[in-house]
């Protein structure tokens, strides 16, 4: 299983299930709720594009293993229990990813016996975040410049996000950031 907030999803994650795919037999990419991030797009929101994106990677490189796309509240570990994973698979970006990742996998597997695969991110995807995304569709004048970090599909939305005014953009612009709404 790869659990994430995915708000919004990046090239980086995209990567990440691609070369899982060729790791386990099936994959659950589980889009979860981070109580310290302030969400830009909704659960089903997250889905619907991560769905869409999963469907052209798995048409495009078949004969790996099959992909769905869940959304969870709660622990991950449950989540991952009631979905019958044995292994969490999680993206490094740089070594402070690697410090924080390693304590929740030694807590994962302490608490609920599960495992965890990491795979270093590619070169291109090791300084891409989500809330960096989310920073740079707020301040820039045309989120237009993420296309090397997310899809076309991603720019678009963020581009209409921040045509509404949506208000994970304006506490990141007034220094507000990370508070729940």
């Amino acid at each position: 299983m790869f659990p994430g907030s995915f708000d919004p999803v990046t090239y980086g994650h995209l990567d990440v299930i691609r070369r899982g795919r060729r790791l386990f037999d099936g994959l659950v990419v589980a889009v979860g709720r981070h109580p310290g991030k302030d969400p830009l797009f909704s659960p089903e929101e997250r889905v619907e594009m991560l769905e869409a994106l999963v469907q052209r990677i798995v048409r495009d490189e078949p004969g790996e293993a099959e992909v769905r796309v869940e959304s969870f509240a709660g622990l991950t570990v449950d989540f991952a229990r009631e979905m019958g994973a044995t292994v969490l698979l999680r993206g490094i970006r740089n070594l402070s990813d690697l410090q924080s990742e390693v304590q929740q996998a030694l807590t994962n597997r302490q608490v609920a016996g599960l495992e965890t695969a990491f795979i270093v991110a590619g070169q291109d995807f090791a300084y891409t975040s989500s809330s960096l995304i989310k920073q740079v569709t707020a301040m820039a004048e045309d989120p237009s410049a993420l296309k090397t970090m997310v899809p076309p599909e991603v720019v678009k939305r963020l581009k209409q996000k921040k045509k509404e005014g949506h208000p994970a953009l304006a506490r990141l612009l007034n220094g507000d950031a990370g508070r729940e709404a």
